[in-house]
């Protein structure tokens, strides 16, 4: 793995260590994106993905010395980062937002067994994926990015092309394409099941999910300031990158 991480809001006496070098094909994809009920070797298959990488590249992930961390840059200064939390008691996965200047973070949600999200609309999902800064240290592939935050997707009004959408990004990180289709419509099934809207409330430009279940019940990084939460939403429609 790479370089240490520093994220002083969320580390404790652990390491983070800059892991996008393990983003390499299907068996992280495989790791990252099966969490449905069926027989996992027929999923790997299907995904494209060795036994003997998936093994090694589990071992990797769950380091509990060496927390992988996988940053998603994206418009105005903001960072979407997936961490993987290896505490022998209390692992899983945790995905925020973060920028330099707000000494917080703003939670998406987690996957751990008591899954707590949905974190992004679809509009925010791809809206972030396409939004590449020059320069910027992290995952640059969009396909790439837009996996990897493709857990915290939830939202009632999916367009009638996201399958294609996600088997696409499938099919260039590894995925045969035979298999593509048929996989991106199981991850998509079983995204989280309480679909909900995505509103913006008076007080706040930041879109609100509909689930209670989400942390963004309430308005992402609750607490920044007024300019600051129209720079993340606007960074969160699409907006410039810089």
């Amino acid at each position: 793995m790479g370089d240490q991480v520093h994220i002083p809001e969320y580390e404790q006496e652990f390491e983070l260590v800059a892991a996008e070098e393990l983003v390499t094909g299907p068996a992280f994809w495989f790791l990252h994106l099966c969490w449905w009920h069926e027989e996992p070797e027929a999923v790997r298959e299907r995904f494209g993905a060795d036994t003997a990488d998936v093994d090694a590249l589990y071992e990797q992930l769950a380091d509990e010395e060496h927390w992988p961390v996988f940053r998603v840059p994206f418009g105005r200064g903001h960072t979407a980062v997936v961490a993987h939390r290896n505490f022998p008691e209390d692992s899983g996965i945790d995905y925020f937002v973060r920028h330099p200047e707000w000494g917080r973070l703003g939670h998406l949600g987690q996957m751990d067994g008591h899954d707590r999200g949905p974190g992004l609309s679809w509009r925010e999902l791809t809206a972030i994926a396409a939004a590449v800064p020059d320069g910027a240290e992290g995952l640059t592939d969009p396909a790439e990015r837009l996996l990897m935050l493709l857990p915290m997707l939830g939202d009632i009004d999916m367009p009638h092309d996201a399958a294609a959408v996600v088997a696409q990004a499938l099919t260039d990180c590894g995925t045969p394409q035979k298999h593509a289709q048929d996989v991106a419509g199981k991850i998509l099934d079983n995204s989280f099941r309480q679909l909900p809207s995505w509103v913006v409330r008076d007080g706040s430009p930041i879109p609100v999910c509909g689930s209670d279940h989400s942390p963004r019940a309430l308005p992402l990084a609750l607490g920044i300031t007024s300019d600051q939460a129209g720079d993340l939403a606007d960074a969160l429609s699409g907006g410039r990158c810089t």
